[in-house]
């Protein structure tokens, strides 16, 4: 099985940046590893096989998929590649996700 390309939005570095901060703040440098790593381990799968996570409603070449119990990643997938979008705190109400 080929393995797609990821790219990261500019939303999704930051998004990203931000949630690893927001822990940093609430919890230790332990934990960001932890979900860095995580997330690292994520993407590979996405890489993977991008039909690993739910299809939007909505957009049938955007999925989300799960990090942790607090976080998903969305992503569209491409012809060859695979665009990281957004990170999201599933503690937010999912009205604000604008896509």
């Amino acid at each position: 099985m080929a393995q797609f390309k990821i790219t990261w939005s500019p939303k999704a570095q930051k998004s990203y940046i931000h949630i690893a901060d927001f822990i940093l703040e609430k919890w230790s440098k332990k934990e960001v590893k932890k979900f860095s790593d995580i997330t690292s381990s994520t993407i590979l799968q996405i890489a993977q096989n991008p039909e690993l996570f739910i299809a939007s409603k909505h957009k049938k070449n955007i999925r989300k998929g799960f990090i942790t119990k607090h976080t998903s990643l969305i992503y569209k997938v491409k012809s060859n590649e695979i665009e990281l979008v957004l990170f999201w705190d599933n503690r937010q109400n999912p009205k604000k996700l604008k896509l």
